[in-house]
């Protein structure tokens, strides 16, 4: 995404010179009638009524259609009250009485006015005399085409040549001029001596020290802009606190931007929404302000970003900022359109800068990045294939994008391909660095060899003293030996040996790497260690020995005597006091009951366990059918029993007795039915019990 920083300000301060030496009497008669007219414009030029001046000056010319006066004092009355085309069809339909001569200086000014830049700057070329009036405009001019050198010579032969009122905004339009060079161009002018007396000279020299990258000095200088147009603009009565704000609010924007380049991303959100909440008449301002609250956003909140993004679309922005501002804030919708999956008009608007701008990188890179969120990778790699071979001054981006697709899909192998195939930048660190881990990645060491031994050898033909060269002897060499190539290692670590032969570290490496590959060598090379005694090691043995780390400690022989020896039978006696902790209780443990010793066994596996208590089945009342009571009132009928007599005896006779004595003797033998168990029903319920505790909680 592209920050669009704010344009400096120019003053525009040719109207003014318009009405000076424009009205003139008529040479020759007319008559009493023309004359008062005559008066009458006189007299509303000097009050500033332009619109009354036009009128009397239309009844002059319809008593002299071809006044030169009068169609010239038309014209100007037509610049004042705005009528920029009226003016131009004027001219045009007067050419043979209003020559360039005559009439160059308004006609520019129309054409300027209306934004036709290049008609301006050949009426102003075409014009036979060169006045202080068209070399302003001129310098506008220039300033609005970019063609910023050619707009300083203007300014800088104005200021030296003109003595007026107007050397203050010359000032401040040659200071807007070098921050253009300095932000747009990259240019650092000489120093022009032009005092921040005001606020828009302060106002010019930050956006300069922004172009050269000074943004804290820019902020400073920004905040003392702001308060000198406080303090201007609060000496005037007339002017209200909202057009203070109205004024100020190019200044904070500004400030908010340098904010953004400082990471300061949240403070210049604030900013930018407090302008956008201002509604400030300056569409130019308000595109920079919501383009750059598009850039805070990224790829996140893109409803309020879709929002912001119709403010850059108002009429009259592509007049009001540079090509290089409109250009960022087309790629910005592009962006935008792609992160909101609207890929018909991400392609629309990358395809239309790509038409406007064919050796430009972004849109290119942008519809690359809109086929990979397509996932059509392949598409996306030829795509920037055939760029690269189109314009070979961009490859090396081109190409850097293309080994990252390949990244992406695990093609690490054609990746390095890649890469390598950029020659100018095979020989940089960064490049050797991704490389040689890429190889390592594919197992491929020899790659990986090949790779330092190119750069290496690139140094010795360009660069031998560079310390780049001697870093990649070494990372060389520890590579080697990283994998087991002590062999190959051995010429790398010569030379960095020969390069410092104080290096003990290196002739270390190099007497290992010659002890597999020639004993002879490497003990002629031992001579050159240093010896034992030399080394002052100043290491306390038994505190490394006794550190955390150390993996084995030795033990000191010998019996302790004295007061070491009773320390040492203290600590045990300490040690044999400690006391376990007692075990707890259970609540309703009871200390003169004796315990189970059978408790520590499950329930089921104890000697005392009889199984469970059946619960007593309740009785079926009301169960069936409604009123059907049948079957429960055969049960209770004792007349249908074998047992009970067919009448009942009278109480106290003896078949009363007798019958007595039967039901007890048959009663106390037969079981009664709710005690009687159905066949087989303990055996199916041990079963089913089983079977619960396979997948249930075991317990008591």
């Amino acid at each position: 995404t592209h920050i669009v920083c704010a344009e400096a300000k120019v003053r525009e301060g040719s109207g003014d010179a318009l009405s000076a030496g424009s009205w003139k009497m008529a040479s020759g008669g007319g008559g009493v009638s023309v004359a008062s007219l005559w008066s009458d414009v006189n007299r509303a030029g000097q009050n500033g009524d332009y619109t009354r001046a036009l009128k009397s000056v239309n009844r002059i010319l319809q008593v002299t259609k071809d006044d030169v006066t009068a169609l010239h004092c038309k014209v100007v009355c037509l610049i004042q009250t705005g009528s920029f085309k009226e003016v131009l069809n004027v001219i045009h339909s007067h050419t043979k009485v209003l020559t360039s001569d005559v009439i160059a200086f308004e006609k520019a000014y129309c054409e300027y006015r209306l934004n036709r830049i290049e008609s301006a700057q050949k009426t102003i070329e075409g014009a036979s005399k060169q006045t202080d009036k068209l070399k302003e405009l001129y310098g506008q001019v220039m300033y609005r085409l970019e063609r910023y050198d050619e707009c300083m010579d203007v300014y800088r032969d104005l200021i030296r040549n003109s003595q007026d009122d107007y050397e203050e905004e010359r000032k401040t339009n040659l200071s807007a001029v070098v921050a253009a060079m300095s932000t747009w161009e990259g240019v650092i002018s000489e120093d022009l001596d032009l005092q921040d007396c005001t606020y828009e000279l302060c106002y010019n020299v930050a956006c300069t020290l922004i172009g050269q990258g000074k943004l804290n000095e820019a902020m400073k200088k920004l905040q003392q802009a702001e308060e000198l147009c406080r303090q201007s603009l609060s000496e005037d009565s007339d002017v209200t606190e909202e057009d203070i704000d109205a004024e100020l609010a190019i200044i904070h924007g500004q400030m908010a931007y340098v904010m953004q380049q400082q990471g300061r991303t949240e403070e210049a959100l604030q900013l930018y929404n407090q302008i956008i909440k201002l509604k400030p008449t300056d569409v130019g301002l308000l595109a920079v302000v919501a383009n750059n609250t598009i850039t805070v956003n990224k790829d996140q909140n893109v409803f309020d970003s879709k929002k912001k993004v119709k403010l850059t679309n108002a009429d009259g922005v592509e007049h009001k900022l540079s090509k290089k501002q409109l250009q960022a804030i087309e790629f910005n919708k592009a962006l935008l359109a792609m992160y909101t999956n609207q890929a018909d008009q991400c392609r629309k608007l990358s395809g239309s800068l790509q038409s406007q701008n064919p050796e430009h990188l972004l849109p290119v890179l942008i519809q690359a990045a809109q086929l990979c969120r397509e996932k059509q990778h392949s598409k996306a790699i030829e795509l920037l294939q055939d760029f690269s071979e189109q314009y070979p001054a961009h490859a090396a981006e081109i190409k850097l994008t293309m080994a990252q697709l390949e990244i992406a899909q695990g093609k690490v192998s054609k990746a390095c391909m890649i890469l390598r195939s950029i020659k100018e930048l095979e020989h940089k660190m960064g490049m050797v660095s991704a490389l040689v881990t890429m190889y390592s990645h594919e197992e491929d060491i020899d790659g990986a060899i090949e790779i330092f031994t190119q750069a290496i050898q690139w140094y010795q033909e360009h660069q031998p003293s560079c310390l780049a060269h001697l870093s990649l002897i070494r990372e060389a060499a520890n590579f080697k030996l990283k994998h087991g190539r002590k062999k190959e290692a051995i010429s790398d670590l010569e030379q960095l040996w020969k390069q410092n032969r104080k290096d003990i570290h290196t002739l270390a490496q190099l007497i290992s790497a010659y002890s597999l590959v020639d004993p002879e060598k490497a003990k002629v090379l031992s001579k050159h260690l240093p010896s034992s005694d030399s080394l002052s090691l100043k290491i306390d043995v038994d505190a490394l020995e006794n550190s955390a780390g150390a993996t084995f400690v030795r033990k000191k022989a010998g019996k302790l005597t004295g007061e070491n020896q009773q320390n040492e039978k203290g600590q045990g006696d300490v040690k044999k006091k400690k006391k376990k902790k007692k075990g707890k209780l259970p609540k309703n443990y009871d200390p003169k009951v004796t315990p189970d010793a059978e408790r520590w066994l499950p329930m089921r596996e104890r000697s005392y366990y009889r199984g469970r208590k059946k619960g007593k089945k309740k009785e079926q009342i009301g169960k069936g059918t409604q009123g059907s009571t049948t079957g429960v009132a055969a049960e209770l009928d004792a007349s249908k029993t074998a047992s009970s007599p067919p009448t009942s005896p009278r109480p106290g006779s003896a078949a009363a007795v007798a019958s007595s004595v039967a039901t007890s003797t048959t009663a106390s033998n037969v079981i009664p039915p709710r005690h009687q168990k159905p066949v087989g029903a303990a055996g199916t319920k041990k079963k089913q019990q089983q079977k619960k505790k396979k997948g249930g909680k075991g317990g008591w």
